[in-house]
């Protein structure tokens, strides 16, 4: 069972999580985990804590000698930033000092924070927005590269792009191949189409101008997964909806689609079920169209799997929207913390990383052994069972 949990403020000391169920002798280093925190901390629209933080990540257990032990591997990412607020977030009581930090009680429309404060009894906002900040994905994304490095294992790869920015919108279709894919690693806003970038560019400004947010949407392709990951004998198995369900989980985002998603609600059965065929040479089933998104029934069908997300606007504005003081009850503007203008760039990424995530987990479940050796070997074993089918 590859499970994980994580804990850290934004402004606190750091970021930790603990995964457990990585395979013994999996080949990781740190640099394959940093590789990725640069992925996240890129992109046109950012605000200025990126130029703050430069995450780096310190593997405190579970790797051995570069290789995985087969124990729970436990990962800090330390807050640079945390020098500015040391005693805005200290631990310790100590109320001389913190009779001096005033309390935050005017709740952003949008945000966590007044919905927060009502739950946990809060009259300082601090408390909430400390942990629904974003930055906590920065821990998520250093365990989605662990599980990138185990699915690489497997030729499994996963791609990502922005393909909406409020209402321009990038290209529709586009084949995940490295000459392609360049473009969009080296794309300020992880976009394909120069023109289309550049109207997203002068709209990130345009917002930044009038202090305001911009959201959209990213694109997540998965490739070369073998027919049968999750299961359709249980709700909870099922994998469309774990992808979905750890899409959602990102700080912002309000909608997920699998392969044409809403768009297959305007169609006939006919033009939307993707027609299934037989290559005799290559022993496999196939279908030319991915209308399903390579999720059929709750499992993968062999085709890649094609996931959306649509992200609000960021919550935070420079223009605050109206709000109520959460003590006096009086109308006052909302309070304005450092945020990003747009975070679609970083978001793609974090999608990535979550998506793989479910995908090594649906894996490890099918697959299992406590070695990586006796997990290839099992499905090594299972692909040349689908070679005789």
């Amino acid at each position: 069972m590859l499970r994980y949990l994580t804990a850290g403020e934004s402004h606190g000391k750091g970021l930790v999580a603990i995964l457990e169920g990585v395979p013994a002798g999996l080949k990781l280093s740190s640099e394959d985990i940093d590789r990725e925190l640069r992925r996240r901390q890129a992109g046109y629209g950012r605000g200025k804590r990126m130029k703050i933080e430069k995450d780096k990540v310190e593997i405190i257990s579970g790797v051995r000698m570069g290789r995985t032990l087969g124990s729970p591997i436990a990962l800090l990412i330390k807050n640079l930033d945390w020098e500015n607020w040391r005693q805005v977030m200290m631990v310790e009581d100590r109320k001389v000092i913190s009779q001096n930090i005033p309390p935050l009680t005017h709740p952003r429309p949008g945000h966590a924070d007044l919905a927060g404060a009502i739950k946990y009894n809060f009259d300082d906002l601090r408390n909430v927005l400390e942990r629904a900040s974003a930055r906590e994905t920065a821990v998520r994304v250093a365990i989605g590269a662990i599980c990138r490095r185990f699915l690489s294992e497997f030729e499994i790869r996963i791609y990502s792009r922005v393909i909406q920015i409020g209402r321009i919108k990038d290209v529709n279709q586009w084949q995940p191949i490295k000459a392609s894919y360049q473009i969009i690693e080296d794309s300020p806003l992880r976009c394909l189409n120069k023109r289309a970038e550049a109207k997203m560019i002068a709209l990130i400004d345009s917002a930044k101008e009038k202090g305001d947010t911009l959201g959209g949407v990213f694109e997540v392709v998965i490739l070369n997964l073998p027919v049968g990951l999750g299961s359709y004998v249980q709700w909870d198995l099922k994998l469309d909806a774990r992808l979905a369900y750890a899409l959602m989980s990102i700080q912002a985002i309000i909608g997920v689609e699998v392969g044409s998603g809403f768009m297959a609600a305007e169609k006939f059965g006919s033009q939307v079920q993707d027609e299934i065929f037989y290559e005799k040479s290559e022993h496999r089933f196939f279908r030319r169209s991915n209308n399903a998104g390579g999720i059929e029934g709750g499992m993968s069908n062999g085709e890649p799997i094609i996931l959306r997300a649509a992200m609000k606007p960021i919550s935070t504005l420079a223009q605050p929207l109206s709000s109520i003081d959460i003590v006096s009850k009086k109308p006052v503007k909302a309070m304005k913390e450092r945020a990003d203008v747009c975070a679609l760039p970083a978001a793609s990424v974090i999608g990535e990383a979550v998506a793989a995530f479910e995908i090594a987990r649906a894996m490890r479940e099918k697959f299992g052994g406590d070695s990586l050796t006796e997990t290839k070997r099992n499905y090594s074993g299972y692909l040349d069972y689908l070679r005789k089918r």
